[in-house]
């Protein structure tokens, strides 16, 4: 599995909570050719709702989860393909 996390170390700490899906997508080829394609969204407490249903309304996101990266400890999916971890800023779609 190729894990693409783009939160800081300090963004690890204040963005904990990742709300991820199988992206139906990108699977089976690309980074993730012969396997699973997984995104993930890294948010602060406060958005993790928000976030969860951006996330849940995409077409193209299956399986969504929740995952508490302080109580789960570093998230990276088993198997083949690829994941990538998008940190959700002020600014991010999901919180419009």
């Amino acid at each position: 599995m190729k894990l693409q996390d783009d939160r800081t170390p300090e963004q690890k700490e204040t963005y904990p909570f990742l709300i991820v899906g199988t992206d139906s997508f990108m699977s089976g080829w690309g980074e993730a050719a012969g396997g699973t394609s997984y995104a993930a969204w890294a948010c602060k407490d406060e958005h993790r709702d928000r976030v969860l249903n951006w996330v849940s309304s995409r077409n193209d996101m299956k399986q969504v989860k929740l995952i508490d990266t302080k109580v789960y400890g570093t998230y990276k999916p088993k198997g083949i393909g690829h994941c990538h971890i998008y940190v959700v800023h002020d600014k991010h779609p999901a919180l419009r």
